[in-house]
């Protein structure tokens, strides 16, 4: 069994974590995060893709800025929006290897109960 190498609870280093965490736990905020990996892209651009009230998206990009995960440059009256971490995507990833996993396991399970 593999031992960890973490050696004592440190709340406050798991409590930023957390933040990032709960930044990115919104299906909007995922789906920003994506569009911002082609590229940056204006804030009214991205409401447009979103289908969502600029404001409403305005709210979650500032979330996601907030949290490190997207940085904003503005040009006049516009606001353009970048991904400052492209290993969030990785993180996605990831994601979807467990949800991947999740799904073979319940194909499998479903599949054995057909057999029974």
């Amino acid at each position: 069994m593999k031992t960890s190498s973490v050696s004592t609870f440190d709340p406050a280093k798991y409590e930023l974590r957390a933040e990032v965490l709960k930044a990115m736990a919104s299906p909007v905020r995922l789906y920003l995060l994506d569009l911002l990996a082609g590229g940056e892209r204006q804030a009214g651009e991205l409401a447009e893709q979103v289908s969502l009230d600029p404001s409403t998206v305005s709210r979650h990009l500032s979330v996601i800025a907030g949290a490190g995960l997207v940085g904003r440059r503005r040009e006049g009256v516009k606001v353009f929006y970048f991904l400052l971490v492209p290993c969030a995507l990785s993180f996605m990833q990831c994601v979807e290897s467990v949800l991947r996993g999740r799904e073979t396991r319940a194909a499998r399970a479903a599949g054995e109960a057909d057999e029974a």
